[in-house]
């Protein structure tokens, strides 16, 4: 993959840039604006702030994330699945807390892209993320039915008992809550979708809401005033940085570093497929953590690069970031413009649009290929990840997750085959290979993984009983890498084979492979003439030097033609 400095970057996005590309993007931007906008309330509504917030931080990260981004597609802002986390993170610390460690975050997002450390993020199993996910989308539906039936069930500990608490509490929903929230939901359900690349679903079912609501003048909560700034009034300034509490904030940092990153990273490869133009994953994540940096400074809350908002944009035509700045440009304007008027939009109209978007969150295609194969291993990670993010605190379901996944990586690594064949003449002279073959005592191990520390135990397994014959050859042509604990099972083997007066040979090694043996002192144990290129070679090596089980031998002759096994 080539790697672009960000100025090489932008050279490279405004190639040939003129006036019929920016009308392009201009007209891109604005759909995204309209996509944006009920998205951005909602979801700052959601992270346990409130609208303006949502709509200062869609703004900010367009300008300075989508400017300093990866790639020209990549439009970010407050989304659903940062949303869950922060909810939490509001119910525990307040505002003061968000602000605090999303700029934590920021500074660990600038640290891991500076270090170009961007594809470890990468290294997280599918079903791991696909169940994050879904257990975002359910917490965030969870935290939405307060607003969608207009009552109050008060906080709690984490989704899974407040939900619980809907059975017991008693509660009455508000019927005009209720409906305001349903006209929303129907008509995100109802609108055809080929009209939604013209005039989105969610920001019509918001506007027949709240027309519906000022007519007929229903009591229901509703977003309230719009500040027609860009700096809140209540914000993040240094003297609030609670330094002396820095503790109590890097689990909820790592959480949104964590989460930032794999979502940003996650929307680009989207993306990428959909362009064919490869996202700069170091740059990205710098972008990230800069704008994730300054965001809290205004009163923002952490962002993250949107599927949705970025999909729309390239749907739309877009061709490079401008698509990302005219989107927040569109709305800003919108702030100033139509402030007033959105802070009449009920709140059970917002959780209409959240209710829908978790459902619409869900990896249903993962979920379906995961389930309709029934690999068990997957369906297991799957419902243990999603469980725990709807019953566990966010941040100790993400570190479950991280364990999953490398539960699940050397499960997978550990699994090294070792299938010990005589020695076939049949199929030697079909290669080409004659006399070869004759004696019965030479063993050839084909073995295919990595011989690292987790698999070493198969190794041992593997020879623990190994006896009637002379010579055991080691194909290691499929194993891509080992480690000191592998060096060292070959070490015992060559002891252990050595009393019985068995030859251990190498064969078809890896240039890594052999330079890490040599570095190990295996190779001088064993011996560079026991050493070959192929197992063909060795077989032939082996046999010419006698076999002191099997009389009257013939020597084994090999002809040019033979070919590596």
């Amino acid at each position: 993959m080539t790697h672009y400095t960000f100025p090489q970057l932008l050279r490279h996005d405004f190639a040939g840039y003129n006036i019929p590309k920016f009308r392009q993007d201009l007209l891109a931007g604005l759909t995204v604006a309209a996509v944006a906008l009920p998205l951005a309330l909602a979801f700052g509504v959601a992270s346990g702030a409130n609208a303006s917030a949502g709509l200062i931080t869609a703004i900010l990260a367009g300008l300075i994330i989508g400017g300093l981004s990866g790639a020209p597609y990549q439009i970010s802002g407050p989304t659903g699945a940062m949303s869950a986390v922060l909810i939490v993170l509001a119910e525990k610390h307040g505002l003061a807390g968000i602000w605090f460690a999303g700029m934590l975050a920021g500074m660990l997002l600038l640290v891991i892209g500076v270090a170009r450390l961007g594809r470890f993020i990468a290294f997280v199993p599918a079903p791991v993320i696909a169940g994050f996910t879904s257990g975002i989308a359910l917490i965030i539906a969870i935290g939405q039915i307060d607003n969608l039936l207009g009552v109050q069930s008060g906080p709690a500990s984490s989704a899974a008992l407040k939900l619980f608490r809907y059975f017991n509490a008693g509660l009455v929903p508000d019927w005009h809550a209720l409906t305001l929230g349903t006209v929303v939901i129907l008509t995100m359900i109802l609108w055809p979708k080929p009209w939604s690349a013209r005039f989105p679903a969610s920001l019509l079912g918001i506007i027949l809401a709240t027309v519906i609501n000022a007519l007929l003048e229903w009591p229901v909560g509703v977003i309230g005033e719009i500040p027609q700034t860009l700096l809140l009034d209540q914000r993040l300034t240094f003297d609030m940085i609670p330094w002396a509490h820095l503790q109590e904030f890097v689990a909820p940092a790592l959480a949104i570093t964590a989460l930032g990153a794999v979502e940003s990273l996650l929307c680009g490869a989207v993306a990428s497929n959909m362009t064919g133009i490869r996202l700069q994953a170091n740059q990205e994540l710098i972008a990230q953590g800069i704008g994730n940096a300054i965001i809290p400074f205004f009163g923002g809350v952490p962002a993250t690069a949107a599927i949705a908002r970025s999909s729309v944009g390239i749907k739309s035509g877009g061709q490079t970031r401008m698509v990302s700045i005219v989107h927040a440009l569109g709305l800003l304007a919108s702030m100033f413009l139509l402030g007033p008027i959105m802070g009449t939009i009920p709140l059970a109209a917002l959780a209409g649009v959240l209710m829908v978007t978790a459902w619409h969150m869900n990896e249903w295609e993962a979920i379906h290929y995961i389930f309709s194969h029934r690999f068990k291993t997957a369906m297991i990670t799957f419902l243990v990840t999603m469980v725990a993010t709807v019953v566990l605190d966010l941040t100790e379901a993400i570190l479950l997750g991280a364990f999953i996944s490398g539960a699940i990586f050397l499960n997978q690594s550990a699994s090294i085959d070792i299938d010990v064949q005589e020695v076939d003449p049949e199929k030697l002279r079909k290669r080409g290979i004659e006399n070869a073959g004759t004696c019965r005592h030479v063993r050839v191990a084909y073995l295919t993984g990595p011989l690292f520390f987790a698999a070493t135990s198969n190794f041992n397994e593997a020879f623990a009983r190994f006896e009637s014959t002379h010579a055991l050859i080691l194909s290691m042509r499929g194993v891509p890498l080992i480690d000191t604990s592998g060096l060292q099972a070959m070490t015992a083997l060559f002891h252990k084979l050595n009393k019985q007066g068995i030859t251990l040979s190498v064969a078809a090694a890896h240039e890594d492979v052999l330079r890490m043996m040599e570095r190990g002192g295996l190779i001088s144990i064993i011996g560079s003439e026991n050493v070959f290129w192929s197992s063909d070679q060795a077989i032939v090596a082996l046999e010419n030097r006698g076999c002191r089980y099997c009389a009257n031998e013939k020597p084994a002759i090999a002809r040019p033609q033979a070919v590596a096994i």
